[in-house]
């Protein structure tokens, strides 16, 4: 199979020596004069974060701790910390989407909370999984306080999640729920998916895109109708707001994937070449073995011989980065760009067959913008 890079803009590359911040991914269109997406962030973050707080305060001792950590309230010795929580990019998403109901945003905040916690229940297990050491530039709770404890905090978080919806007792509860358990078991299908990847010399991209739509996008669907369905949302409200969702992850994704190789670290709190140190199956690996030619039939080898050897962990940065070099002359960087351009563009368009008022739609549209133009 030779993939068709021609959509994605191919260009003569410019190879990376080192880790390097993404290029800006240019946004289908702006609203950034008429939205504020910080100010939309942090509404999300100010509005779940004592309802999050309080949730985590029921857990039994170890793991309320250990979750505080996780969370940044609190350092590896048990004092108050101001750590970076994330980009928040779902309870913003999860309170916006009451509002097209005519909600107050103050009714979506069960169901941001609650996506949050499957969200960070995920996190645990896929640090572990991964064995990874940091995350937002500090010591993973599986390095801090064990496996055991990562593995049982985020069992709790998840049962905590469905928890807190159910507490409400109404029938679209009820709705948000089953929404909830279908992302989440979408999600871990996804990364079982992701691990079966690493020890594979190939993997398509149809089957790529699946596992992160799995993996990604199912969540970030659920987080953009979970508050319109608290509200009273029909189906087809939700529905469309979950196609607005599930592309918005693809992208967001697919820019997550660009960071993982060339993502700076400073900002992105891990290695340089992260993802190739892992070896990921992510979207711009399969786009350059898939492409053809010499860089990719080059690529393909490397990468083959990587998986049967035994002194891969201690490749020096010029390895990884000849790897990243191969990958972006295949064409594999400028693909993987233009995918998220792709998605994004088809989220936006989700959004037309739907009522809501104009400014909330600015709101869905320059937080999808937002996705696609970070730095980590």
């Amino acid at each position: 199979m030779t993939l068709d890079l021609s959509a994605a803009g191919a260009r003569t590359p410019r190879i990376a020596t080192r880790g390097e911040t993404v290029p800006t991914v240019p946004p289908a269109s702006t609203t950034a004069d008429a939205v504020d997406v910080t100010a939309l962030l942090e509404r999300g973050r100010t509005l779940t974060t004592p309802v999050l707080r309080a949730a985590i305060n029921r857990l039994a001792p170890p793991m309320d701790t250990v979750a505080a950590y996780h969370f940044g309230w609190i350092d590896a010795a048990g004092k108050p910390a101001d750590g970076d929580g994330g980009k928040a990019v779902r309870p913003a998403l999860a309170v916006l989407s009451a509002q097209v109901t005519g909600a107050a945003p103050e009714v979506g905040v069960p169901g941001a909370v609650a996506v949050e916690l499957v969200h960070n229940f995920s996190l645990l297990h896929d640090d572990l999984m991964d064995g990874d050491e940091q995350r937002r530039h500090r010591d993973t709770v599986w390095k801090v306080h064990g496996p055991a404890q990562a593995i049982l905090v985020g069992d709790a978080l998840f049962a905590l999640a469905n928890e807190l919806l159910l507490e409400i007792g109404t029938v679209e509860a009820g709705r948000a729920t089953r929404r909830l358990t279908s992302a989440t078991r979408a999600l871990i299908d996804g990364q079982a998916q992701d691990i079966s990847y690493e020890h594979r010399d190939r993997v398509s991209v149809e089957e790529c895109l699946e596992m992160e739509g799995n993996k990604t996008g199912a969540l970030l669907a659920c987080a953009c109708s979970i508050g319109a369905v608290l509200g009273g949302a029909d189906d087809h409200t939700a529905d469309t707001l979950e196609r607005y969702g599930y592309h918005l992850g693809l992208a967001f994704q697919a820019v997550d994937d660009l960071l993982g190789i060339w993502g700076d670290p400073e900002a992105t709190g891990k290695q340089t070449w992260s993802d190739l140190r892992q070896r990921k199956k992510s979207l711009p690996v399969v786009a350059a073995l898939a492409a053809g030619g010499p860089a990719s039939e080059h690529l393909g080898k490397l990468l083959a011989a990587d998986a049967r050897s035994s002194d891969f962990e201690t490749f020096s940065e010029e390895e990884f980065a000849a790897r990243a070099a191969l990958i972006e002359e295949a064409g594999g960087r400028e693909w993987t760009a233009g995918e998220a351009r792709r998605q994004h563009a088809i989220a936006i368009e989700a959004l037309d067959s739907i009522h809501m008022p104009d400014q909330v739609r600015a709101q869905f549209v320059e937080l999808a913008d937002f996705v696609v133009v970070r730095k980590r």
